[in-house]
């Protein structure tokens, strides 16, 4: 369990817009897909069960791009603890050289699966993903 998680993405033909690299709403996925995997890897399995995650704002700054067949590398990270029912992430995206390409601070929103309402995020739910003390 950590504040940080870590994943590869690989640009293929299918990421690419017209101007020939990673099209920004690529970008976008790719943020999602890495904080999902962290939920899913680090979250106690009965919290990942009983909540879930949406997006509710994304503030992104691209610094550069990559083509098809490059590979990057997502880390996100929580700085720190929630308030109420949102968690702040930052992620960069960096490519092989390690230059960051995408940097990004999103705010995701817990719901209870159940109820389908927003509600604090109880402090259990977020102990395994805080930073260490």
């Amino acid at each position: 369990m950590s504040n940080r998680f870590t994943m590869q993405f690989t640009a293929g033909p299918e990421h690419i817009d017209e101007l020939g690299h990673v099209n920004n709403a690529v970008w976008v996925r790719w943020m999602e897909e890495v904080a999902t995997a962290h939920w899913m890897a680090d979250g106690r399995p009965e919290d990942v069960a009983r909540y879930a995650w949406v997006v509710t704002r994304h503030e992104i700054d691209y610094r550069g791009n990559v083509t098809a067949g490059e590979v990057v590398t997502a880390v996100t990270e929580i700085r720190e603890g929630p308030s109420g029912a949102r968690f702040e992430r930052f992620v960069t995206f960096s490519d092989a050289a390690g230059k960051d390409l995408v940097r990004a601070r999103t705010t995701w929103a817990m719901i209870d699966r159940a109820s389908g309402r927003l509600m604090r995020v109880p402090a259990e739910v977020s102990a395994p993903f805080l930073p260490p003390a």
